[in-house]
């Protein structure tokens, strides 16, 4: 028996791709023979455990396939041909609308991501579903295989590497609090809440805070150009794109980040809040879709996206000191239940009870 991952994209540092290799790593440890095939592969990649989809090896039927789906791709209906036993691991795919007015070729793709999705629901002898929004949203498309929940596996060790050096001292040379946001530049992550808070923030109150948009726009270069015009418009200048940056980079923004704030309306995961707790950065975050399942009851959730209301929780949050220990506590004992350990194990005890 083999067990091979398959996915349409693996490239540097996306939350999927970052998955598919920490279990390609604790596949192995564990004693199976595993690899990973890919449709495209980065240029950075260099783990020579991942290979071109069309060099896969001839099938047994034994062997597993541990598809990971999140987004519209020829790869997803080649996979109902494969004859071994398949398993979906499902990450989710953002509704197309958010897209429509940005980028019709994006739209489409997570379009016929859903239509895709839906087309599978006999496909797969099970589903490792990273949220329990994933899965009721397959239960919808009409899926009854065995679904089993199994969060994103975090090697929190490489949260433990020096953050850049230059960007930290930059991010502390003044006493401007820094709000944080970490995620792709995109509609659906509604960076523009963010910059509306920032200027509803500045409205109310006199302490200094700048916005912090760690992200690439790739794709999404016309939604970024908005989100510029709208911060000139509100002639804020404390608004910092990062576009896309090194992972120490990530580490120096997290690490000197005063609050984590969060407007987005579509994740499936969002593993960015969890990155949050390892930095113990206190998080405020509009309640959507998976973001109130991974907080559990930690963090400050917020069922209104008015400006002030946000601002009100942000500046609460920035100056009330037994308000950010105890949110910083919960959080903590949150992110024991992410930690690399209780996945690990629970990913191997779910992957033998299903297939033997």
């Amino acid at each position: 028996m083999r067990i091979f991952q398959v996915l349409t994209t693996l490239s540097f540092g996306d939350a999927v791709s970052n998955d598919c290799v920490a279990i390609k790593e604790l596949l192995k440890k564990n004693g199976y023979k595993t690899a990973i095939y890919a449709e495209n592969i980065g240029k950075k990649v260099t783990d020579p455990d991942v290979k071109p989809y069309n060099k896969m090896p001839k099938l047994k039927k034994d062997d597993v396939i541990l598809y990971h789906l999140s987004t519209g791709t020829a790869l997803n209906l080649k996979i109902k041909d494969l004859n071994c036993r398949k398993y979906m691991i499902y990450h989710n795919t953002t509704p197309p609308d958010f897209f429509v007015p940005y980028s019709g070729k994006l739209a489409k793709l997570c379009n016929n991501g859903i239509e895709e999705t839906k087309a599978l629901k006999d496909t797969f002898d099970g589903v490792f579903s990273v949220s329990e929004f994933n899965a009721s949203q397959l239960r919808d498309f009409g899926y009854t295989c065995e679904m089993k929940i199994r969060p994103i596996l975090i090697p929190f060790d490489d949260y433990k590497k020096e953050p850049d050096k230059e960007t930290a001292e930059q991010m502390r040379s003044d006493d401007t609090k820094n709000i944080l946001f970490v995620g792709r530049i995109a509609p659906n992550k509604k960076q523009e809440d963010l910059i509306s808070l920032l200027y509803a923030y500045r409205q109310m109150y006199s302490d200094p805070v700048r916005l912090i948009l760690a992200g690439s726009p790739s794709g999404m270069e016309k939604y970024m150009a908005r989100l510029k015009c709208y911060a000139d418009s509100l002639g804020l200048k404390d608004i910092v794109f990062t576009g896309q940056i090194s992972f120490p980079k990530i580490l120096a923004y997290l690490s000197t980040a005063d609050c984590f704030v969060s407007m987005s309306e579509h994740e499936g995961f969002c593993v960015p809040l969890v990155e949050a707790m390892q930095f113990n950065v206190p998080i405020l975050a509009y309640s959507s879709t998976a973001i109130p399942e991974t907080l559990n009851g930690t963090g400050i959730l917020i069922d209104s996206k008015d400006p002030s209301y946000a601002a009100a929780h942000l500046h609460e949050i920035l100056n009330n000191e037994d308000l950010r220990k105890k949110i910083v506590a919960e959080q903590s004992e949150r992110l024991k239940d992410f930690s690399y350990g209780n996945i690990s194990e629970l990913f191997l005890k779910q992957l033998k009870e299903f297939i033997g």
